[in-house]
């Protein structure tokens, strides 16, 4: 799932040294919000305040157009290729929503008969947070998974089965990168929306800690969901749901950071190599303009495009 060459004890401490970076950033909100207790407190606050929360699930769905509306302005400034295919909101049906997660992405054709879909969880709006519908947003749809699959699947060099496979590492890896980058494009203004971004991020690097200590460490079950409750932001109920996920699904959780901090380690590479002549535009178009790859492939792939790059215009 990784696609990488890394041991568990390597990730294990990769997973950790995230989580402590995070915690950081989430402490400089905690003392912008003049909080002082600690993160389940500041979290059970947060729940029991009502304004957090929608009241409808047509106004939880709007809520969600209105955040894409004003990232679809944006895009054209930070990538040089958008897919042909739209994609458009769709509410999940009320006979499967208690059982599905808050929102998904469901690619388009490829005869682009019918857009791409971001399905949103309108069951018990009261329960979904308005401070995590940003990062969820932005990973799910633009630029996330559909900026990445509907391009993906508009790529005529490559055979079918390419067009339409991946690696999660890579698919994944690039919408938590898509979330991160939303923050440097300006979106996340409002605190709590940032908050939110930091707890899903907190969520996805203690995985690396958590899958590594259950198949590699000898973590027992309970050993991970005390990891989970005192380092997440996620109810009880989440954690248990999760972990057993992680104990049958040996390596799949860790692909999320994996790519992601792979994606942006490629990019502080290329900035640091092309320095002024760096261009944000043309360095996502090479890194998605082959489709998903593993990552030590990638890895191969962008350093040939850097070197040829500062030859080029040296």
């Amino acid at each position: 799932h990784t696609t990488t060459s890394l041991t568990p004890s390597q990730i294990h401490s990769l997973g950790k040294r995230e989580l402590a970076r995070i915690g950081k950033e989430i402490d400089v909100i905690l003392r912008k919000v003049q909080f002082k207790g600690s993160l389940q407190q500041y979290n059970d606050t947060l729940r029991k305040d009502k304004s957090n929360f929608y009241t409808t699930g047509q106004d939880l769905l709007d809520g969600f157009k209105q955040i894409l509306r004003k990232m679809d302005a944006r895009l054209a400034e930070f990538f040089g290729r958008l897919p042909q295919a739209k994609y458009d909101f769709r509410e999940i049906e009320e006979w499967r929503a208690d059982a599905a997660p808050a929102a998904y992405y469901y690619a388009p054709p490829e005869d682009r008969s019918r857009p791409g879909y971001f399905y949103v969880n309108t069951y018990k709006p009261e329960t979904r947070p308005k401070y995590m519908m940003e990062a969820l947003a932005y990973h799910e749809a633009v630029p996330g998974h559909h900026l990445q699959i509907a391009i993906q699947q508009e790529l005529t060099n490559l055979p079918k089965f390419r067009r339409h496979g991946g690696y999660t590492a890579f698919v994944e890896g690039w919408a938590l990168y898509a979330a991160w980058l939303s923050k440097e494009m300006g979106f996340y203004k409002d605190l709590l929306a940032d908050y939110g971004r930091l707890t899903a991020e907190a969520w996805r690097a203690s995985r690396l800690v958590v899958d590594t200590g259950l198949h590699s460490l000898k973590w027992t079950r309970d050993q991970a969901i005390r990891f989970l409750e005192n380092n997440t932001a996620s109810s009880e109920q989440d954690i248990v749901s999760e972990v057993d996920r992680y104990i049958a699904w040996p390596g799949q959780a860790l692909a999320y950071k994996m790519g992601e901090l792979k994606i942006r380690e490629l990019r502080a590479k290329a900035e640091r190599r092309l320095k002024r002549r760096f261009d944000i535009r043309k360095f996502h178009d090479e890194l998605l303009n082959d489709g998903a790859l593993p990552l030590d492939t990638l890895q191969a792939k962008m350093g040939r495009w850097i070197t040829k790059t500062t030859s080029k215009e040296s």
